[in-house]
């Protein structure tokens, strides 16, 4: 059991520092290619800090535990809403000044509901994957053609090149850790989730959920520090639809994925829930301050308790 807990740990840790170097890397990449920074920023980067998720997803489907699997993609997107922009708008609030934002969270609630219907009908497949990749592609050339505005300066720190050398290094070395994190974070979770009885679902909705949510964590508390919050919600708004139209899809193309009863009657629409809750706020409120943020964290530890 001691080493399922080591492998847990040592699979967060790689699934983190892999993330981080990929997305150096592909940064880097997409730079010596021409790519402007503005799709840099949601193809590049989104998919980069959401590698995590992906490659447990597909570990988690193709190895038999399809409730890690789901689990890690509705645990992600209520971890990223209630704990990460709780713990970033508990350091700087969050102000709504992001161009477009509006139109982003309604994307993330189409999603949302998106979810929800696949929860309803308790499995995805093939051409609901299909669906949701060709809709989240549809999306990403939307966006692309609308944002034709000025450069932000966090878009700007995306103008980065490392020498051909490390770039490789960094996309190579950084996939490794990822499939190897994946590995390892899915092994020791299942083993742990039998030990102790608790369900595959569980497991995934919170400890798995969480470490593959580390990425965008450690984006959004260095955006906090730096008086950037408002970099947090875009992340978080933008992971969210990630995970679903693009984790989920891509997990669906490869293997089909069941849904269970449990999570489509209470932690899908949970989810739906926290989406509706936060685009609320950002409309009513402009902004998510320090206690909204308190609010937000208290109310994800009611859920992980109640979950138990």
């Amino acid at each position: 059991m001691l080493l399922s807990f080591v492998s847990l740990a040592a699979g967060l840790v790689l699934l983190t520092v892999g993330a981080d170097y990929l997305v150096r890397g592909a940064i880097s990449l997409a730079n010596r290619l021409g790519m402007p920074p503005l799709l840099i920023g949601l193809t590049v980067v989104g998919f980069g800090t959401s590698m995590p998720e992906l490659l447990v997803s597909l570990q988690a489907a193709l190895g038999g535990s399809p409730a890690i699997a789901v689990g890690n993609v509705v645990g992600s997107n209520i971890a990223n809403i209630l704990l990460i922009l709780g713990v970033a708008a508990t350091i700087s609030p969050i102000g709504a000044r992001i161009p477009n934002l509006r139109r982003d969270l309604v994307m993330m609630l189409l999603a949302a509901l998106v979810m929800l219907a696949i929860g309803f009908r308790g499995i995805t497949g093939l051409w609901s994957g299909t669906a949701m990749i060709l809709a989240l592609a549809a999306y990403l050339i939307w966006v692309t053609r609308t944002d034709r505005r000025r450069m932000s300066a966090e878009e700007a720190e995306l103008l980065v090149k490392v020498p051909g050398w490390k770039e490789a290094v960094f996309i190579a070395g950084g996939l490794a850790g990822l499939f190897t994190g994946a590995h390892l974070l899915v092994g020791a979770a299942t083993t742990i989730a039998r030990e102790f009885g608790i369900s595959e679902a569980i497991i995934g909705l919170t400890i798995v959920a969480v470490g593959t949510s580390l990425p965008e964590l450690a984006t959004s508390v260095v955006a906090a520090f730096r008086k950037h919050a408002e970099v947090a919600l875009g992340n978080v708004v933008g992971s969210n639809i990630f995970n679903i139209l693009g984790i989920l899809g891509i997990t669906s193309i490869v293997i089909p994925v069941p849904v269970e009863t449990s999570m489509a009657t209470f932690d899908i629409p949970f989810m739906v829930a926290t989406s509706l809750a936060l685009i609320a706020l950002i409309l009513i409120a402009g902004r998510i301050g320090r206690m909204a943020g308190l609010v937000m964290i208290t109310a994800y530890a009611g859920y992980v308790i109640w979950l138990f």
